[in-house]
């Protein structure tokens, strides 16, 4: 950074990406300094310079302490360790040393005293439990399927739905087998010390929202293509296992989009506006991909002019939608994703939205990172909301 650059940088003042310190004496707030970059988007920390952007510089005797600070912080006080750069620059005759910390690849860090900070604006603030969980996910060291549902037993198992589900893929009863459902769950690794897994309750569990209620798709048919309308043709809570979430997921779309004639006979059903394969591939995307540690539904909104699929939780930090577009995923959800392959339209090889897209081009992607949610917009056929 030039001369010029940096005092530019200066005068613009604190905010998510430039830190001001005058000096830097205590091992603590400079490892959560460090800490806070690595788990937001990195930045600078300007040493030598007043809260109020006044420059007042160091001595070589503070250069050579802190960059030996620097070093040991960043190694012993920062979990996991980082890699901090820095440099010495001579600013209106006075010398500064510019600590450059980069957004952090193996997030979340925290210090040595469990202590995990991001920024906040100029300043830095603790980062929540919910967003640990999801920090935590992001890295693949936590999955939200995998984790114990506290409130359930094993008396929230579907019998008779783990029945057909294991006949059909071993080709024999649970009654053959002499096993009880807790113990073919626990084969399955579906539940811990007699409790159900988020994966265990969504997949086989009787009545699964009375454990988590936003475990669910809300889906509302407006009249007209307003969010704010106060008039709509249909509307459902749609609840269940996931199997029955999907289907009748489906059986909302059917009822409420158009078949259309599209130059057949009289006589003939008709074409369904949104191919019945498209619809179904971004449903099963939304299913298995959501984040399950944001407590909110699935919103399926059809307008005159559009669709809209909402799921819970911004994409992965290592994957954008031009990613996805081109058939590259990460696996969220890696329980429920393997069963997915056994009991939705699912092939598990990430080529869903390709063919989606494939099929019907009308499609588009926002990946909402602030609201932490992801929407698929379909554009209706012409004459599909009349």
């Amino acid at each position: 950074m030039e001369v010029k650059k940096i005092l530019e940088r200066i005068e613009l003042g604190e905010d998510s990406t430039a830190q001001f310190k005058e000096n830097i004496t205590n091992n603590a707030s400079l490892a959560e300094e460090m800490v806070a970059f690595s788990n937001s988007i990195g930045g600078m920390i300007f040493v030598g310079v007043r809260d109020n952007g006044e420059i007042r510089g160091l001595s070589s005797e503070d250069i050579r302490r802190i960059n030996n600070m620097v070093s040991n912080v960043a190694s012993d006080h920062v979990r996991p360790p980082i890699t901090p750069l820095t440099r010495t620059v001579k600013v209106e005759g006075k010398v500064l040393l510019l600590i450059d910390v980069k957004a952090g690849i193996n997030k979340p860090y925290c210090t040595n005293n469990g202590v995990y900070v991001t920024k906040s604006g100029a300043d830095k603030r603790r980062i929540s439990q919910e967003e640990l969980q999801r920090l935590f996910q992001e890295a693949q060291k936590i999955y939200a399927d995998e984790l114990i549902v506290y409130n359930s037993s094993i008396d929230d198992i579907d019998e008779k739905l783990l029945s057909r589900y294991y006949e059909k893929e071993y080709g024999q009863g649970m009654a053959d087998e002499e096993l009880p459902p807790q113990r073919i769950m626990e084969n399955l690794c579906l539940t811990k010390n007699d409790k159900l897994t988020l994966a265990g309750l969504l997949l086989f569990g009787k009545q699964p929202q009375l454990r988590r209620p936003a475990c669910m798709v809300k889906a509302i048919s407006f009249v007209g293509n307003e969010i704010s309308g106060t008039l709509y043709r249909d509307s459902e809570d749609i609840k269940g296992n996931i199997t029955e979430v999907f289907k009748d997921s489906m059986g909302f779309f059917m009822r409420n989009l158009h078949k259309l004639q599209n130059d057949k006979p009289f006589n003939s059903v008709g074409d369904l506006e949104v191919p019945k394969i498209v619809l179904e591939e971004l449903l099963v995307n939304a299913l298995i991909h959501r984040d399950y540690f944001i407590d909110a539904p699935i919103n399926i909104f059809i307008f005159d002019n559009r669709i809209e699929i909402i799921s819970p939780g911004k994409l992965p930090n290592s994957i954008s939608i031009d990613n996805i577009k081109h058939g590259i995923s990460v696996i969220r959800n890696p329980v429920i994703t393997s069963f997915a392959v056994k009991l939705l339209p699912y092939r598990g090889i990430g080529s869903g939205i390709v063919r989606a897209l494939k099929c019907y081009p009308k499609i588009e992607f926002e990946n909402d990172r602030l609201a932490e949610r992801f929407k698929v917009t379909i554009t209706r056929a012409a004459g599909g909301g009349l």
